[in-house]
């Protein structure tokens, strides 16, 4: 059973990677992110209070946080693996992560982090585009759309988050060596962290993850 944490810093390529691996295991991807934009979008309360805090470029709070991973890893399609994209982003979410995943039966197995130079995650983010639609990513640069400007998957015209600017994304930067990165060494104690250089390219690290997984079974 693969029950995966998939982690490293903004722009890495997370969610591009999030999406092969979903398929071709057939677990699913759970992106806190994605969870966060449809609280936004709803309108509510709760779901502008995330909207406020997101376009500050800071955190949403660990207690938020791990009540909707909690209540996403209980449902029946987690009982044979998932994918974690976003969370845990700090220690606290990882040692409340520790005692929830066992208490539901869903405690993870194994952390790939993507590792990735900062100018080049600078000029990933900024040359990003994303489907409004259905959330699919593309970049101007090297993974374009077939049609400029509109999404392969749905025929949307493709946007540029609001976040994806130079300056919002070096505050998420500091955020992440501030709160993120000390969890590669709580999960590389526990034995569970494999790392990967995505610096390399998409599919070099596709090919690299595809063989250690495939090494698994």
């Amino acid at each position: 059973m693969l029950n995966i944490i998939l982690m490293g810093p903004p722009g890495a390529g997370k969610g591009t990677h999030a999406s092969w691996m979903a398929n071709d295991y057939s677990i699913p991807h759970i992106s806190t992110g994605d969870m966060f934009r449809e609280a936004m979008k709803s309108g509510s309360e709760l779901g502008n209070k995330i909207k406020d805090i997101v376009n500050r470029g800071d955190l949403v709070s660990d207690e938020l946080t791990c009540a909707l991973v909690r209540e996403r890893l209980s449902q029946p399609d987690c009982a044979n693996g998932y994918l974690l994209d976003g969370f845990p982003r700090t220690l606290a979410q990882a040692e409340a992560f520790a005692t929830m995943g066992e208490e539901i039966g869903r405690a993870p197995n194994l952390v790939l982090n993507i590792a990735c130079p900062d100018e080049l995650l600078i000029n990933r983010i900024i040359t990003r585009r994303v489907c409004p639609k259905c959330g699919a990513g593309y970049n101007i640069i090297n993974l374009k759309p077939k049609k400029e400007g509109i999404c392969d998957n749905c025929g949307t015209e493709l946007i540029q988050r609001k976040d994806d600017n130079e300056e919002t994304f070096k505050l998420r930067l500091a955020n992440y060596y501030k709160s993120t990165a000390p969890l590669l060494d709580f999960y590389k104690e526990k034995g569970i962290l494999h790392e990967f250089d995505s610096s390399g390219g998409l599919e070099h690290t596709k090919k690299t993850i595809k063989e250690f997984l495939g090494g698994l079974q």
